[in-house]
């Protein structure tokens, strides 16, 4: 009830009455009053008024299940949500729900992580209360070598869910970094359990960079958040539902064929590789070279210096800018 009790206030933007919410709900008015009580108790300030009824006036900026569920518009993804106040990684939360069986679409967030990690085994910290920490569960009847290109569409739909919500033009360095004005604003780091032919389940995690206002010196330089671009600060319960939105329309799409061929020309859109010198690290070796983009295997195209073209596989290797991280 809480979360119907939210939307309706929400989108109402006027005077909701008692009488009609009761009726709505089939709940007394006391009921309605607790539920009334307990929102302001997070936060919300309500404005309730004789023979008027209730008004939202300010709403905190949480990322709790009730709030991000009065904002989805999504048919199944998200609407299975699992909030905690910490974790280890949200990523390994969603793991445990998965090998317990919980349902596809199943979302993870919490305000505090203690042992984050990114791609290729790195950390990932972020100030509590500040960002995104969340993790999808999924689990797509797909070969498990197809995979990988989840991660392209996860970050197809934070670059868009960040344009709709901030109006910030946000590109994606390939293949799972987001960034804006060249600064990374949004790490993704997807995880599998398969059998030879078979995905079990897929998690992505995802940590957006929303209002965290400073950063340690060591990434000062590369990292950066959607509030430092703007000046404002961003509800982020707001950007997660557009993000979710995007991701189930991308998704849909991608199920249909298992690649990117209906997708890669957007994504290719986005891509801050494209024009620039690259260094692609590989186990081993590395190489320079430039690049059009991906294909519609989600492959970087890489043109080395020689000329001859190579396609380069998103979970084997890392690629950075020439001059710098872009």
């Amino acid at each position: 009830m809480k979360v119907e009790l939210l939307k309706i206030l929400r989108t109402s933007g006027e005077y909701v009455s008692g009488q009609y919410l009761c009726g709505h709900f089939g709940v007394s008015r006391t009921a309605i009053w607790k539920v009334i009580r307990q929102l302001k108790e997070e936060g919300y300030e309500i404005e309730a008024v004789k023979n008027k009824g209730y008004r939202i006036l300010v709403t905190p900026d949480l990322m709790t299940a009730e709030e991000l569920g009065s904002r989805l518009s999504t048919k199944w993804m998200g609407r299975n949500c699992v909030y905690r106040e910490s974790v280890d990684s949200t990523n390994n939360c969603a793991r445990r729900l998965a090998e317990e069986g919980e349902e596809e679409g199943t979302l993870v967030v919490a305000e505090e992580q203690t042992g984050g990690k990114g791609r290729r085994g790195r950390s990932w910290t972020a100030s509590k209360g500040r960002n995104i920490m969340m993790t999808l569960l999924l689990r797509p009847k797909i070969r498990p070598e197809h995979a990988s290109r989840l991660t392209l569409l996860m970050a197809m739909a934070v670059a868009e869910g960040i344009r709709k919500t901030t109006g910030l033009s946000a590109g994606i360095k390939w293949p799972n970094d987001v960034v804006v004005d060249g600064k990374k604003v949004c790490g993704i780091l997807t995880e599998l359990s398969t059998e030879v032919d078979y995905v079990n389940y897929v998690v992505i995690g995802v940590g957006i960079n929303v209002n965290q206002e400073h950063f340690p010196d060591e990434i000062s330089e590369v990292a950066g958040s959607l509030c430092q671009k703007t000046g404002e600060k961003i509800k982020r319960a707001k950007l997660a539902a557009a993000v979710l939105e995007e991701l189930e329309r991308l998704y849909e799409i991608f199920l249909k064929t298992e690649d990117l061929s209906a997708l890669y020309e957007s994504y290719n859109l986005r891509c801050v590789n494209i024009g620039h010198e690259i260094r692609v690290l590989e186990p081993g070796k590395e190489y320079t070279g430039t690049t059009d983009g991906i294909n519609a295997r989600g492959e970087l195209v890489v043109r080395k210096a020689d000329g001859t073209l190579t396609e380069v596989y998103a979970g084997e290797v890392s690629v950075r800018g020439l001059y710098g991280y872009v």
